[in-house]
């Protein structure tokens, strides 16, 4: 089977504490099974404008809103695949489109030393977003140690845990090494469930008996935030 490239699905966010993973984890264990990327250090740059437009718009919860990233599942180095990723969200529902280049292809491409290697719809998405926004660069460097599920049976339902997730606004690359803020606190994981409907029933029961509610949570708005707090001579709690 080929690399996914185009995604829509609901993408649902929970925090958890240790037992609360734990409890997952083994609710899990009948249905689910590490999938091809398994565990892995997923390393990330976001594109925004000199304004932070797009990451601004985004923590204001509008209709629509939508981003530009590069990832790599581990290191990268010049030669090595990465993902140039443009994610949408309108109405709840997140449109993910992806194009697979050679790192360093992928930051011409998208500083405009060169154009895209081949037309398609997605690369036509890009080019008209980086043509829209005339001055989006590299603004933040995210990664974090991910495991990543999915259900033995035919399905597109997936379950994702994030942890060790760091942020930093130089060294913007990712050929680089894994170092930086913060963000979640000591013993929290993020959950994400994937899913294009609805939820299995043995997860709405483990996620109901261990009462674990649906949060809203952004990495990239999180680091902006602390960011901002910083410029102003704020407080960030550890």
């Amino acid at each position: 089977m080929g690399t996914q490239m185009v995604f829509k699905r609901y993408e649902i966010k929970y925090l958890l504490d240790r037992k609360q993973k734990e409890k997952i984890g083994k609710a899990m264990e009948p249905y689910m099974a590490l999938d091809g990327y398994g565990r892995s250090t997923i390393r990330n740059v976001y594109y925004d404008t000199d304004t932070y437009r797009l990451i601004r718009k985004s923590l204001e919860k509008p209709i629509y809103k939508e981003k530009l990233r590069v990832r790599s599942y581990g290191a990268a180095g010049a030669d090595d695949e990465v993902f140039v990723e443009l994610k949408k969200k309108y109405e709840g529902v997140v449109y993910k489109r992806r194009i697979a280049l050679a790192e360093r292809q992928a930051c011409e491409y998208l500083s405009g030393r060169c154009g895209a290697p081949v037309q398609t719809q997605i690369t036509q998405e890009l080019d008209y977003f980086l043509e829209f926004y005339e001055t989006l660069a590299p603004r933040v460097f995210l990664s974090y140690e991910r495991e990543a599920y999915y259900t033995r049976v035919p399905s597109d339902f997936r379950v994702t845990f994030d942890e060790n997730i760091l942020w930093r606004e130089t060294d913007l690359s990712l050929q680089r090494g894994v170092y930086g803020e913060s963000i979640l606190k000591p013993g929290q994981t993020l959950m994400e469930i994937k899913t294009p409907g609805g939820i299995p029933l043995w997860m709405v029961k483990v996620l109901s008996e261990e009462g674990i509610r649906k949060t809203t949570f952004s990495k990239y708005g999180n680091a902006y935030e602390t960011m901002i707090k910083k410029e102003k001579g704020e407080k960030i709690y550890a």
